[in-house]
């Protein structure tokens, strides 16, 4: 899942306070079917269901110590930052513990129009929600309704930049350009692929290979529940975007009863069998349809961007300047795999549309400083790229845990081999991105069958058609699982995370769904936003 690092759901558990003490004495009871495969899976299960509970009566007792954030978090007042503590191991949750940063924003309404928190995670995984506040300091005009009712509380999951990060490589390394030009013209520039993802593997088992077994979905999942209870909150409101929708799905299944509202925008399709290597592969076709709705959106604008008055030209054109980057990169800094990276926001979010064919257009005009710039790392951006490393690592250790990948080699050259003949854009650059996930040197597990459990409440799923990193049949298939769920499709759009753009039809949608626990009667069908003008 290709996160926007260019690495590209929330899960919880409570108990009652009095319940702890019982639930601590059962955790060492021996299980009956243990000694089976499938018996040893479920007594895990139930061992880390228990521990859960345990954490979330802790921390409900506990609460947060809620103060002003620190000055190098760049969240000013009202904004509060405060600490949850979670195990590292559910399964022992009396064990190591480690800490997660959350922070919040007080509904701005009056206490009898307060409904709770709402928590919220941006995707990845290996992204940071402490961002969310920031929309209600910014006066955010799709959300005022929302954050009358709401606090609006971020959190960064296990792993993730203050909260226990975890890292693969030196950062600086990391960020280092040129790169190998990710599509191979030969064996060698295969094996040197296979190398380099194999030295991550075992870099990321070096630097951070205490906290790789614990690195899972069903994990942050727990760490969302104790959150929770941390906040006093007796049942969960959650916004999730991209991954974070599979983080809210699988939160869901475990903690269906914990449930109150919940939002699912932009979907990774929950399909065990798509977790995770299919759906990268199918995120690879999604970006080349996207690229090319871009495209012919610049060649619409041929007036302004001079690069083609149709699709077929201005994609003549894109491969014209990554065959100039791989003869020689620009500035011996970018080449094609730097130029990808670039490029690539352009099928995520509509909002870069502008200002990539802007530079875009400079560049071919023989003003060439912009588009390098914006394409080439900054070495001197020390705090910047740390935050890029650590999010690729946690996108890396999440994908490759939580699921076991091909490990066969001839499987992966076939499959992107193939992919690749109609889809160039993405397809090897993805590929070597989970390559580690090949040789994943910590224990991988089996993906959590997301369904309908007893007490789960309606919930509300926003997806747009072309979306190119979280393809639209990932919404049909959650909509399919979750009973009762509404599903708001943005028909013939394609960004990334539509919750946060402006159309009416979904977000007066959204408003009356977490205001009032509402859903249309039937799914519905939105016109796309507006698209960007020059």
């Amino acid at each position: 899942m290709t996160a926007r690092s260019r690495r590209a759901v929330t899960l919880g558990s409570a108990g009652a306070l009095v319940a702890a003490t019982l639930i601590a004495g059962a955790l060492g009871a021996p299980a009956a079917s243990a000694d089976t495969a499938g018996g040893k899976a479920a007594y895990a299960k139930d061992r880390e269901a228990r521990g859960a509970a345990v954490a979330a009566a802790r921390a409900a007792k506990k609460g947060i110590d809620w103060k002003d954030c620190p000055e190098d978090w760049g969240l000013a007042k009202p904004i509060q930052c405060g600490w949850v503590t979670v195990p590292l191991d559910y399964a022992k949750p009396y064990g190591k513990q480690i800490k997660l940063a959350v922070d919040r924003i007080g509904n701005t309404g009056t206490e009898k129009e307060r409904q709770g928190a709402l928590l919220y995670n941006p995707g990845g995984p290996g992204a940071s929600g402490l961002r969310f506040p920031t929309r209600v300091v910014n006066k955010n005009k799709l959300w005022e309704k929302t954050a009358k009712a709401y606090d609006f509380v971020g959190f960064e999951p296990r792993g993730v930049g203050h909260s226990t990060p975890i890292s693969c490589v030196d950062p600086q390394e990391f960020v280092k350009a040129p790169k190998l030009d990710p599509v191979p013209d030969s064996e060698a520039d295969k094996r040197a692929q296979r190398k380099l993802a194999a030295e991550y593997a075992q870099g990321c088992k070096e630097r951070s290979g205490w906290m790789l077994p614990h690195m899972t979905t069903p994990n942050t999942a727990r760490d969302l529940d104790v959150i929770r209870a941390a906040l006093g909150e007796k049942k969960l409101n959650y916004l999730g975007v991209s991954y974070g929708t599979y983080l809210g799905a699988v939160y869901a299944t475990l903690f269906p009863s914990h449930v109150r509202r919940m939002v699912f925008d932009s979907v990774v399709n929950p399909s065990t069998e798509k977790i995770w290597y299919e759906a990268n592969l199918d995120q690879d076709v999604a970006f080349e349809v996207r690229l090319k709705d871009w495209m012919t959106w610049v060649a619409k604008h041929d007036a302004t961007f001079h690069l083609g008055d149709t699709q077929k030209k201005v994609y003549a054109q894109w491969v014209k300047l990554r065959a100039e980057a791989k003869k020689a990169p620009f500035d011996g800094v970018v080449g094609p795999a730097e130029l990808v990276s670039y490029f690539q926001s352009a099928p995520y979010y509509d909002s870069t549309w502008v200002a990539i064919a802007t530079n875009w257009s400079k560049f071919v005009a023989g003003d060439r400083k912009p588009l390098i710039e914006a394409a080439s790392p900054d070495l001197s951006d020390i705090a910047g790229n740390k935050a890029s490393e650590n999010s690729n690592a946690v996108y890396t250790a999440v994908e490759c845990s939580d699921a076991k990948w091909p490990t066969s080699w001839k499987k992966w050259d076939r499959d992107n081999t193939r992919l690749h003949k109609d889809h160039p854009f993405m397809t090897w650059a993805n590929a070597w991105m989970n390559l580690p996930c090949a040789t994943w040197p910590s224990k991988q597990h089996q993906p959590v069958e997301v369904k309908t459990g007893k007490g789960l409440p309606k919930t509300l799923i926003a997806q747009a058609t072309r979306d190119a990193a979280t393809p639209y049949p990932g919404a049909v298939e959650l909509h399919k699982r979750l009973k009762g769920s509404r599903l708001i499709t943005e028909k013939d759009a394609g960004s990334h995370g539509i919750t946060n753009l402006a159309n009416p039809c979904l977000n007066e949608r959204v408003d009356t769904y977490l205001l009032t626990g509402k859903v249309d009667s039937r799914d519905v069908t939105c016109a796309p936003h507006a698209t960007p003008t020059p």
